[in-house]
């Protein structure tokens, strides 16, 4: 699994404009069953995406399509870990698609 840490490095109004994209982007990947969960951090600095994937090469392949990140709207940062303990439906999840 892999925590996706965006810090958006625009004003709020730029970013705002690309956010329609972004959105569809999202999509894209929770119906490929890559993306988790995602959310705006608070303060609204930045974001979160939990993703599962067979590696980070492949996470980071993934980020490049981001609107966020061909526009150069928010800096990455990727951080995998070893879930070892979850809610028994996310470790169903995890055991079909990751």
């Amino acid at each position: 699994m892999f925590i996706i840490n965006l810090h958006y490095i625009v004003p709020l109004e730029e970013l705002d404009a690309h956010m329609t994209d972004h959105v569809k982007y999202l999509h894209k990947y929770y119906k490929q069953h890559v993306f988790v969960a995602s959310g705006r951090k608070v303060p609204r600095t930045g974001g979160i995406i939990l993703a599962v994937g067979k590696s980070k090469e492949e996470i980071d392949k993934i980020i490049s399509e981001d609107p966020f990140h061909i526009h150069g709207l928010a800096e990455f940062t990727v951080t995998e870990f070893l879930t070892s303990q979850s809610h028994p439906e996310l470790k169903d999840f995890l055991k079909t698609y990751a």
